[in-house]
C-alpha cells in the first residue's frame, strides 16, 4: 500500500524527528511511504486541517503517483477526517488510527488483543457515521434492530455492548494482576519495571538481564505484553523485573486507558529503570514524553534510574552518575554488547538493599523460575 505522509509544523517540538517517526510508524503498519508533504501553519484549519490550498496539493500528488492512502502525522477530528476523504477521494488515516493499527497487528496475548480492540472501538465511537454492524453479520444480524431504530443507532448500541463486554474482561484481568502483586508483596519481593520510549532497547536489556527470549527487534512497538521474570541480585536477594510496552509522543489516550491493566506493573513498581536511546538526537524530548505518560497513569512518583542505552552507537563509555546525595541517577550501558550492564546490576542491587525489607532467606530460589545474574 503506497502512502502519502503529511506533516504540519506548528512550531512546537522537534518537527523533523516527529516526521521521521511517522515514516517508521507507516512502515511498521505495512505501508510504503511514496511521498512526504509538509507545511507550516500557526494553527490547524477547522475544516481540512491543512487548509484548502495544501489539500489541493496533496490531491495532486495522490493523482500523479497513484497513491492508496494518506497518513497524517497528527490527530484529526472526525469532521476533518471526513472532509479530507471527500476532498482527496482516498482513505485518510491520522496518527492515532495508525498507532492503533500497529498495536492490533502486534498484539499476541489474549489480554493484549482485548486491550487493543477496546482502544479501537473507543476511537471508532467518535467517528461512527455508518455501518459497524458488518462486523456482526457473520454471527447473524436478523432481529438485532428494534422497531423504528435507525442503522446508526443500532451500530452505536452494538458498539456500546461490545465495549462493555471488553471492559468487563479487562476488569477481571486487573483483579488477577492485583492478586499476583499481593502475593509478591507478602513475599517482600522488590519490583522493578523497565519503561522508556519505543525502540529504546528495553526488551534487549530485559533479555540480557534475565536470559529470557522476549521478542526484541529494531522496530516500533515490538513489545505490547508485559513480561515478568524473577532474578537474583546477590545480597539484595530476589527481585521481579518487568518489561513493558514502549511509549511514544502523542500516544493515543484510548491506548493509555485500555492498556492500564498492562501498565499496572509500572504503577505498582518499587523502582523504574527508564531506558533512554543515548544515540537519538531527540533523547531529551523522548524522556519528557515518557515522563508525561507516567504522570498520566499515576506512576510519576515512583523513583527512577535513567539507563542511557546504546552507548556503543553514541560514542559513550560505561559509567555511573550519582547526585549530591550519592544516589545513583544515571547508568550508561549497551544492552546489545553488555557494556556497563554489570554497573546497572550493582545500581539496582544497591537500591534494592537500601529500600527493600525482604527476609534473608529470600535468596533461596527455585531455579526453574529464577535467573541468577
Amino acid at each position: 500500500m503506497r502512502a502519502a505522509l503529511v506533516g504540519v509544523d506548528f512550531g512546537k517540538g522537534d518537527f523533523t524527528a516527529s516526521l521521521e517517526e511517522l515514516v517508521l510508524l507507516s512502515k511498521s503498519a505495512g505501508a510504503e511511504p511514496a511521498a512526504t508533504i509538509v507545511g507550516r501553519r500557526a494553527s490547524p484549519d477547522a475544516a481540512l486541517f491543512v487548509g484548502s490550498g495544501k489539500a489541493d496539493e496533496i490531491a495532486s500528488v495522490i493523482h500523479d503517483l497513484q497513491l492508496d492512502i494518506v497518513i497524517f502525522n497528527h490527530a484529526l477530528s472526525p469532521a476533518q477526517q471526513r472532509n479530507l476523504e471527500r476532498h482527496l477521494k482516498t482513505r485518510v488515516v491520522d496518527r492515532t488510527s495508525l498507532i492503533l493499527d500497529i498495536f492490533a497487528q502486534r498484539a499476541q496475548s489474549h489480554e493484549g488483543k482485548v486491550q487493543v480492540e477496546l482502544a479501537q472501538l473507543q476511537h471508532l465511537a467518535t467517528r461512527l457515521i455508518r455501518g459497524w454492524t458488518h462486523l456482526e453479520r457473520q454471527k447473524g444480524g436478523i432481529g438485532l434492530r428494534g422497531p423504528g431504530e435507525t442503522q446508526l443507532e443500532t451500530d452505536r448500541r452494538l458498539l456500546g455492548e461490545r465495549v462493555k463486554a471488553l471492559r468487563a474482561k479487562l476488569g477481571k484481568l486487573q483483579r488477577q494482576h492485583a492478586t499476583q502483586r499481593r502475593a509478591r508483596g507478602r513475599n517482600n519481593t522488590f519490583s522493578v519495571s523497565l519503561v522508556g520510549y519505543t525502540n529504546a532497547g528495553k526488551s534487549t536489556l530485559f533479555n540480557y538481564l534475565t536470559k529470557a527470549q522476549v521478542y526484541a527487534a529494531d522496530q516500533l512497538f515490538a513489545t505490547l505484553d508485559t513480561t515478568s521474570r524473577r532474578i537474583y541480585l546477590g545480597e539484595a536477594g530476589n527481585i521481579v523485573l518487568s518489561d513493558t510496552v514502549g511509549f511514544i509522543r502523542e500516544l493515543p489516550h484510548q491506548l493509555v486507558a485500555a492498556f492500564r491493566a498492562t501498565l499496572e506493573e509500572t504503577i505498582h513498581a518499587d523502582l523504574l529503570l527508564h531506558v533512554v536511546d543515548a544515540a537519538s538526537p531527540s533523547r531529551m524530548e523522548q524522556i519528557d514524553q515518557v515522563n508525561a505518560v507516567l504522570k498520566e497513569i499515576g506512576a510519576d512518583h515512583i523513583p527512577q534510574i535513567l539507563v542511557w542505552n546504546k552507548i556503543d552507537a553514541a560514542g559513550m563509555e560505561p559509567a555511573v552518575e550519582r547526585d549530591e546525595y550519592d544516589k545513583i541517577r544515571r547508568v550508561f550501558i549497551s544492552a546489545q554488547t553488555g557494556a556497563g550492564v554489570d554497573l546497572l546490576r550493582q545500581a539496582v542491587a544497591e537500591y534494592a538493599e537500601t529500600n527493600n525489607s525482604a527476609p534473608s532467606d529470600s535468596k533461596q530460589t527455585d531455579e526453574s523460575t529464577n535467573v541468577r545474574i
